[in-house]
């Protein structure tokens, strides 16, 4: 097997990235970090305070996490040199060298990816809400395909999915469910699929056949324990209790656990039913309300800036954002970046860093444009 010729320009290139990377990833930072958090979950009494020892001991398989990447694309990156120099000689050593560049430039993407996120709440988990639109039984039908959509992409993230509720629909499909999707950097990710999904296919629901259009609207909140100066009164609050209708056996069918809250101030509602109890359930639900409190916060105040600068920009829930077409052809495009894509099985079954990452890309450009113009203005 012999080695392509682009592989020494490959390296190079790969090597260039991680220099300018490496500022990023501040990797003496993150070594002292872990130095000191490995001396404090050391001291006696640590696991005493549950909770705290528990954020604790997340920051610390994240900056390790992250330390391990930068350490091992630097000792990968080192290594390659020597393998190229055999590989000349050696079918086994080219195939592994060409597996080894494949990974390191995997890595070095999702670094630079990493490098896109800028908002408060991007580095953290994610609450992501989907309801049925337009559309009827198909509508609910096409919200559940999204569900298992952004599920399976999640999964495939990486992140822990939990679902925390689901309403069924009266024929098939949802009307509304709720998953937190935990790890790093889930909620600046979901970003990108904020909004309205239109799907255009032959309605199974039709007896006539008939082509029929669906829509189903994403929104996404950060997980926050608290909204700093926001103050969430218990007067505010109207707290609903109802039997759990998805899977859980015979205890949440027989008792109240679930939990719904609706914060009047705002109208936000929320609603959990994945605990066991009533308490759990509400604890959750309040950790619920805090990510949609911030998110709206956050939404009410780029409108106002967009407003400000007298720009026309739609940065509400309802703006539509991508187009599965299943009839009378096959294509998946999304409507603010022009990325698309034949292959709408793939998407659908989560298929969608392509996309996401189309997004952030967009989402940088714009932030650098609108600092510059800022800067001469």
């Amino acid at each position: 097997m012999a080695v392509p010729e682009d592989t020494p320009e490959r390296l190079t290139v790969a090597r260039r990235r991680f220099v300018d990377l490496e500022p990023h990833l501040r990797p003496e930072e993150l070594r002292a970090r872990v130095a000191e958090l490995e001396e404090e979950m050391a001291e006696a009494g640590f696991w005493d305070d549950q909770d705290h020892a528990t954020k604790i001991n997340s920051e610390y398989a994240r900056a390790s996490a992250k330390l391990g990447v930068h350490d091992g694309l630097k000792q990968d990156l080192e290594d390659l040199d020597e393998m190229l120099e055999m590989a000349e000689e050696d079918d086994e050593m080219a195939a592994e060298l060409a597996g080894q560049l494949d990974s390191v430039q995997k890595r070095l993407d999702g670094l630079e990816e990493e490098r896109l996120f800028t908002g408060d709440y991007d580095a953290g988990d994610a609450l992501i809400t989907i309801n049925s639109g337009a559309g009827g039984t198909d509508a609910q039908d096409w919200a559940e395909m999204v569900l298992r959509m952004e599920m399976k992409w999640a999964e495939s993230r990486g992140f822990k999915v939990d679902v925390l509720e689901v309403s069924e629909g009266a024929q098939a499909g949802i009307t509304s469910a709720t998953f937190r999707a935990a790890g790093d950097h889930a909620y600046g990710l979901f970003g990108a699929e904020r909004g309205v999904h239109r799907l255009v296919r032959i309605s199974p629901f039709d007896s006539q056949g008939r082509r029929q259009t669906a829509f189903a609207g994403l929104e996404v909140a950060p997980v926050v324990d608290e909204v700093g100066d926001i103050d969430v009164r218990d007067e505010d609050l109207r707290v609903d209790t109802y039997r759990a209708s998805g899977a859980g056996g015979q205890h949440v069918n027989k008792t109240d656990s679930a939990v719904r809250l609706t914060h009047l101030p705002t109208g936000i509602v929320v609603a959990c039913q994945q605990e066991r109890s009533q308490t759990a359930n509400k604890v959750m639900a309040m950790k619920m309300l805090y990510g949609k409190i911030v998110e709206q916060a956050e939404r009410e105040r780029a409108e106002e800036i967009a407003k400000e600068k007298g720009e026309s920009q739609d940065v509400g829930w309802g703006s539509q954002i991508r187009s599965y077409v299943l009839n009378p052809y096959t294509m998946v495009k999304d409507l603010r970046t022009g990325v698309e894509t034949g292959n709408v099985q793939l998407v659908l079954d989560g298929a969608l860093d392509e996309f996401v990452r189309a997004w952030l890309l967009q989402q940088a450009g714009q932030a650098e444009a609108g600092a510059q113009s800022d800067a001469t203005a």
